[in-house]
């Protein structure tokens, strides 16, 4: 990946990430429930919500934007994405890894935010 675009997904996870670990304390009321909810649920449906959200307003629920990063996570192992056609499955399978990885990097983010509770 070129380094100019690895900058503009390095700056799309950390605001993503800041965006949805913000939402989590503020609906549990603290970054250790937070935190206990999010290991709980893992990469399911509030995950999915907010990356499907997150795509759409940065504009990359389309084949160039998976493809932007699908590159991205290009070392990261995937799991397997339902068929279709291949524009559909490449902005599913981009959707799977970033809300893999924003899971990931929230909990990071929260372990930090409980630490100074």
């Amino acid at each position: 990946m070129e380094p100019h675009a690895q900058q503009q997904f390095d700056f799309l996870l950390l605001t993503a990430v800041e965006r949805f670990t913000e939402r989590l304390v503020q609906r549990n009321a603290g970054a250790v429930p937070a935190l206990d909810r999010l290991r709980a649920e893992g990469a399911g449906g509030e995950v999915r919500q907010f990356v499907d959200a997150l795509f759409q307003d940065f504009l990359l629920d389309n084949p160039a934007g998976a493809c932007f990063v699908l590159e991205a996570l290009s070392t990261r192992m995937a799991r397997p994405v339902d068929g279709g056609p291949i524009s559909v499955m490449l902005v599913a399978l981009a959707k799977q890894g970033f809300g893999d990885l924003l899971c990931l990097k929230a909990e990071e983010a929260l372990e930090q935010a409980a630490a100074f509770e």
